[in-house]
């Protein structure tokens, strides 16, 4: 598996450098970042797996970020670790009902930055595998209420799945699906919500998946990007 992907927003010239070189000592690939607003449009281009917030910065104030963070297409459940001076626990609640995952007091040093970093790094690797996609091309049949239609997977991950057929699907619109995975033949059962559509090819996240189904999946992902342990 390739380099953690990290982005890490911060104003003060300083704590950017010494953030980004720990982070880096560790094998990750980091963007550094120094304005809020740049910030703002990067995490809605590039996907991310973890993120690194600075709460007090001049353009933009690290909630109204953290809020565009959990509002946009790539990085809506990335973790994000927010990192302040304050220690009040009014900040630290509002961080975490603005989506934070992980909060970081400053003045930051390497030891305790890197102490975070072995704890938040599960919870990156989960975000990553959650986003990985890998080819598949079979076929599925998809129900949008009564009507049922057939149409060919293009690719899966965790949390969706890219497909080709010539239903009149919507962004929004509510489907189930049914397929079943190449070789270990194991029937996977799902809710999803279309979240985007071409004239033939619909992006369908996923909302609701069996336990035994998810499992499925992700033993799928493993084996089609580590093929040495099938």
């Amino acid at each position: 598996m390739s380099s953690l992907k990290l982005l890490v927003v911060e104003d003060d010239a300083l704590n950017l450098e010494l953030m980004a070189e720990v982070l880096t000592s560790f094998k990750a690939q980091v963007s550094p970042v120094n304005e809020a607003r740049k910030a703002a449009a990067v995490v809605n281009q590039e996907r991310f797996d973890g993120i690194f917030l600075d709460l007090e910065m001049p353009t933009m104030h690290g909630f109204e970020l953290a809020k565009h963070i959990r509002q946009s297409s790539w990085n809506r459940t990335t973790p994000i670790v927010v990192v302040t001076g304050s220690d009040e626990k009014a900040t630290m609640q509002q961080a975490f009902a603005m989506g934070a995952t992980f909060f970081l007091q400053k003045p930051i040093d390497r030891q305790k930055l890197s102490g975070l970093y072995r704890a938040a790094r599960g919870s990156f690797l989960e975000n990553r595998r959650r986003s990985i996609r890998v080819p598949l091309r079979t076929e599925v049949i998809l129900s949008d209420g009564p009507k049922t239609v057939r149409g060919m997977t293009w690719n899966l991950s965790q949390g969706g799945i890219l497909i080709d057929t010539t239903a009149n699907l919507k962004a929004g619109d509510p489907v189930r699906l049914s397929l079943r995975l190449p070789a270990s033949g194991e029937q996977i059962d799902a809710m999803g919500s279309v979240v985007w559509t071409s004239s033939t090819r619909q992006g369908i996240r996923f909302t609701k998946v069996a336990d035994e189904s998810l499992r499925a999946i992700r033993n799928f992902i493993e084996q089609v990007e580590q093929p040495d342990r099938l």
